[in-house]
């Protein structure tokens, strides 16, 4: 899980990041509650994180693309990401989570919303689940609103995602 991460600077925990993201660290129970509410198994990688820090905003934001999106000609950038639980508006299960974008906001029905990002719920960080269906390793994906849904691949696993996040200050 995440072996050799250095994880001592990784959180930004401000009191924005505290009040809207970061929640207790899940429980056994609260996480197989989420996974049957949201209907896929969660990384393994992403629940060892969430046990560590539930949710949060991280110091480094921004992942690098191949190719341009709504938001840069070559990355895309988040505001946090999404702890487990349902008590924090901005976690899976909370009112901005997972189902609320694809209910309110049409967001495509494949798999998870796992980051917000600045655009305001404009475009989103999902766990991609349609190739490997709702027990596999989803892949990690940009989705873009103001381009009619466009889904761009980022990572081949969340652990990928998470090791591939740069500071701002690089673009």
């Amino acid at each position: 899980m995440l072996e050799g991460f250095d994880f001592s600077n990784f959180w930004e925990d401000s009191e924005y990041a505290l009040k809207e993201y970061v929640s207790e660290p899940p429980t056994d129970e609260m996480i197989d509650s989420v996974e049957r509410e949201l209907g896929y198994k969660l990384p393994a990688s992403y629940i060892w994180l969430m046990k560590q820090h539930n949710g949060g905003v991280p110091v480094n934001t921004c992942f690098p693309t191949n190719e341009p999106t709504s938001w840069a000609e070559d990355h895309v950038a988040i505001t946090g990401i999404f702890g487990i639980g349902r008590e924090k508006d901005y976690s899976l299960c909370g009112t901005m989570g997972s189902q609320f974008m694809i209910d309110e906001w049409e967001y495509p029905p494949i798999g998870v919303a796992l980051c917000d990002c600045p655009s305001g719920g404009h475009d989103m960080i999902f766990l991609d689940y349609r190739e490997c269906g709702p027990s596999g390793e989803p892949k990690v994906v940009h989705i873009d609103q103001e381009m009619d849904y466009e889904i761009t691949p980022l990572a081949d696993s969340f652990e990928e995602f998470i090791r591939g996040l740069v500071n701002e200050e690089n673009f």
